[in-house]
């Protein structure tokens, strides 16, 4: 769901707002954008309303990310016990003009697959900034 509409109350939005800031911290030409899915019907239907969904963009094909956008789709999880949304998993995905080019899943052992990979210190600090975002929400 965008990051936009999930910003429902102050502590969610405080998270949401230091997501992009972690982000740019390793990527400071990239723009983020809180509400990267469209609002129509046949998109509304794909939409995790348990997730946070984050696009970036960077300015023009960058040859260190193999993309030009990103995806970051933060996986919630409403603890019945405490309470609490807590992340379970990141989702994240580079895109050019033709598409997706590759993803990284923090679900099972955190590696890159696609046709084409960023290069390894963007590799490097992806990874770090989903430890970051695990950090922040749990």
């Amino acid at each position: 769901m965008n990051a936009a509409e999930q910003a429902t109350n102050i502590e969610l939005t405080s998270k949401i707002a230091a997501v992009v800031n972690l982000f740019k911290s390793q990527f400071p030409d990239a723009r983020a954008d809180l509400k990267p899915w469209k609002n129509d019907p046949d998109t509304r239907e794909l939409v995790d309303p348990d997730s946070i969904d984050i696009g970036f963009h960077l300015p023009g094909w960058s040859r260190r990310w193999q993309s030009r956008s990103i995806l970051v789709q933060i996986r919630l999880y409403q603890d019945p016990i405490e309470n609490l949304r807590r992340a379970i998993g990141l989702e994240v995905v580079g895109f050019n003009h033709t598409g997706e080019k590759w993803r990284l899943s923090t679900v099972q052992d955190w590696q890159f697959v696609g046709e084409v990979q960023p290069n390894a210190q963007t590799i490097d600090q992806i990874k770090f900034f989903c430890r970051q975002v695990f950090e922040l929400f749990n």
